[in-house]
């Protein structure tokens, strides 16, 4: 089992925690993250854009002038693509981005970005997180003491304090551990996690 220290919120080593393998210590699969940060953003798509191609914009029955002898180029009707107000060539329509991931894969990526957080020593574990009053400057000296700057914060319980403390820093989200995903693990620097918060994704996922 690895084993990582935890600190307090000053900064200070107050313990170590053994992490269970089955969930921090697994071989990491790149293509299985990979697969879940693109599921994650295609689902993310709402697919409702949508424009008119030539067949469905009104106006258009008759030819708009005689074929030959006008100076003009021959045209058939005002709504072909190159006229204002005309159709669009292969305009888009509503369509379903969704890619889907089954259950095992799922937890296999999340394992396999939580197992490179812990080799890459980025996963910093906290005793507690906690704060008494909403104070932005307080959730910056926290993770200054913890010497991180891009970071995911994840709480085992919802402390509104914690979250609109920083939800002012641009480089910092935070998240409840039954929401943890792969495209947050990934995208942040540095994973910040709560002793409470590591037994409970070891419960899920182990």
């Amino acid at each position: 089992m690895a084993s990582v220290k935890v600190y307090n919120i000053e900064g200070k080593e107050v313990g170590t925690l053994e992490l269970n393998d089955a969930v921090f210590g697994v071989e990491v699969n790149e293509h299985l993250m990979h697969l879940a940060v693109v599921s994650q953003l295609a689902n993310k798509r709402q697919g409702t854009q949508s424009a008119k191609t030539r067949a469905e914009v009104s106006g258009g029955g008759r030819k708009p002038w005689r074929q030959k002898g006008t100076g003009h180029a021959r045209q058939g009707s005002t709504r072909s693509p190159q006229w204002t107000g005309g159709g669009v060539v292969f305009a888009p329509k509503p369509r379903d981005y969704s890619v889907k991931m089954n259950k095992k894969e799922k937890a296999a990526a999340i394992k396999s970005a939580l197992s490179a957080k812990v080799a890459e020593e980025k996963l910093i574990v906290v005793d507690g997180l906690t704060f008494d009053e909403i104070k932005t400057k307080k959730m910056a000296a926290v993770l200054e003491n913890l010497k991180v700057n891009k970071a995911l914060v994840v709480l085992d319980k919802k402390d509104e304090n914690v979250i609109l403390s920083a939800r002012n820093l641009p480089e910092v989200r935070t998240t409840m551990s039954g929401s943890v995903n792969v495209y947050d693990v990934l995208k942040y620097d540095s994973l910040v996690i709560t002793k409470e918060a590591v037994a409970q994704i070891e419960e899920v996922y182990a």
